[in-house]
């Protein structure tokens, strides 16, 4: 019987797809990653499945939208009926194990890791839970702001980069620790980092490889608060752009420091595919981000948007029983939980209705897909769920409080000439509004938001009062049962800690 492959799913947070056309572009300083670029089958056009880091996370675990897995926000319950990529492996014999972010909230904080090194860098309650019955309403104590762009700047160390160091360490070492073969199981480790999402705070070392960068500006320009789309506006108020100055020194350290970020990360991730090939061990690899970040396109910063700098994301599957290609489809995050599981050979037949993602594997192979990508954001800065439907050259973006939006992207590839009420787009516009018509309830799905968001208020405020157990994950090291202690044979235990072996 044909063993079952390992996998080594690497996430990172807040990474725009477009500066992954083909792998990380040629400016970019990232050796590791250009170099499993070579090794990888590259999807030129992966997007999120909501610009947001919980509700993209939760879809990418889960294979399903917001709307049928209840994380619109990054304050929504990921319930633990929902089964995840790591519960089918689980079952089906695979070691399970997550160092790093996942912005699980609720009280599960496994979904399926048989083993968690980390706790998350983000709250795990209610706290973060935006209000329909408020718009408008900004919340300035968890709301992202300009201050990650009027501050950016070297560090040497942050918030971002002690947890980060901490995944690293964690994941390198899980690595050995798989090598030595304790357990015979196949395994799937994930490693979830934070960068290069804000504050742009990069360390020196990687700050001065960008020190002659022909990137540091965007390639549109701060477009009019009037002239904006009206979602973009609620974006503007949300991040509260009046309360900030922002001048093109602040964007060009904005961007070199989030360029930087990017250098750091690979030496991470360079780090561990080191490890992975120094202890003789074969991975299925997949690198992916949750969302993406408009870096100051269009004056834009961070996500909750559907433009291809906050919706893109790279995403490579390196795989030795496949050849490297490029693929220009557009595909999904939520595709990989299946592709994952095929993969493996495991099945999710039982659930099968209820997952919307797609396996890569056919497109793979070379067949050709027919479905199109859709999206999903019902977060800040949304007064009602918004919808987006991304096929062939053509992004096509719906909400029952704002005008239509269709772009095409081969002519139009910034997104600035949008088509709706032009005679030539009319039976394109028609066939997106069938789509929507057939795909989804947004009456249904503005309910269920709302409704969401109601009790998780109750819920919340209840549960700060008096004494407060918090969900935060507290990562078990039991300082007994590691190195040496007096239960053990030292002969033995030295023997089989050592890798190789000596034997």
């Amino acid at each position: 019987m044909t063993p079952k492959p390992n996998f080594l799913i690497i996430m990172v947070d807040q990474l725009n797809g477009t500066f992954f056309p083909d792998g990380p572009a040629d400016w970019l300083h990232a050796p590791n990653l250009k170099n499993l670029a070579c090794n990888s089958i590259r999807f030129r056009n992966a997007y999120t499945a909501s610009p947001l880091c919980a509700p993209g996370r939760a879809a990418f675990m889960s294979g399903q939208l917001p709307s049928q897995n209840g994380v619109y926000d990054n304050a929504a319950e990921f319930s633990s009926t929902i089964p995840t990529y790591a519960h089918y492996l689980r079952r089906a014999g695979y070691q399970t194990c997550l160092s790093g972010k996942m912005h699980f909230v609720g009280p599960d904080q496994l979904h399926g890791f048989e083993e968690r090194l980390t706790t998350d860098i983000y709250p795990a309650d209610f706290g973060w839970t935006p209000d329909y019955r408020k718009p408008g309403e900004r919340i300035d104590w968890w709301y992202h702001n300009l201050g990650s762009v009027t501050g950016a700047g070297i560090g040497e160390i942050s918030n971002q980069l002690e947890y980060d160091d901490e995944v690293a360490f964690n994941a390198k070492s899980k690595i050995y620790d798989l090598a030595r073969g304790h357990d015979p199981r196949p395994w799937c480790l994930t490693v979830s980092f934070t960068h290069p999402h804000d504050p742009y705070v990069a360390r020196k070392k990687y700050w001065d490889l960008y020190e002659n960068c022909s990137h540091l500006l965007p390639e549109v320009s701060k477009i009019s608060y009037e002239d904006h789309d009206v979602h973009s506006k609620r974006i503007f108020d949300a991040n509260d752009w009046r309360s900030y100055e922002i001048d093109d020194v602040m964007i060009e350290r904005s961007r070199r420091a989030y360029f930087a970020n990017i250098s750091y990360l690979d030496d991470q991730i360079g780090e561990l595919l080191k490890t992975l090939e120094e202890t003789d061990q074969e991975a299925i690899i997949i690198f992916v981000s949750d969302h993406g970040d408009m870096l100051g396109e269009r004056g834009l910063w961070f996500k909750m948007s559907f433009f291809e700098g906050s919706a893109r994301v790279p995403l490579m599957i390196s795989d030795s029983s496949m050849s490297s290609q490029v693929i220009n489809s557009p595909v999904s995050t939520i595709d990989l939980c299946p592709t994952i599981c095929e993969l493996a050979g495991v099945t999710m037949s039982e659930v099968k209705p209820w997952i919307t993602g797609e396996s890569l594997c056919s497109i793979m192979r070379g067949e050709k897909r027919q479905s199109p990508v859709l999206m999903e954001y019902a977060a800040e800065a949304s007064h009602a769920p918004m919808v987006c439907i991304r096929k062939d050259r053509w992004k096509y973006i719906s909400c029952s409080l704002d005008p239509e939006q269709l772009f095409d992207l081969d002519k139009d590839p910034h997104e600035l000439d949008n088509l709706i009420g032009k005679t030539d787009y009319k039976s394109t516009v028609q066939f997106f509004r069938d789509t929507i018509e057939s795909t989804w309830n947004l009456d249904r799905f503005d309910r269920d938001v709302r409704e969401s968001q109601a009790k998780r208020k109750v819920v919340y405020e209840a549960l700060r009062k008096g004494g407060y157990y918090p969900w935060d994950f507290q990562p078990l090291k039991q300082a007994s049962e590691r190195y040496m202690r007096n239960h053990m044979d030292l002969n033995i235990l030295e023997s089989i800690q050592r890798y190789p072996s000596n034997d």
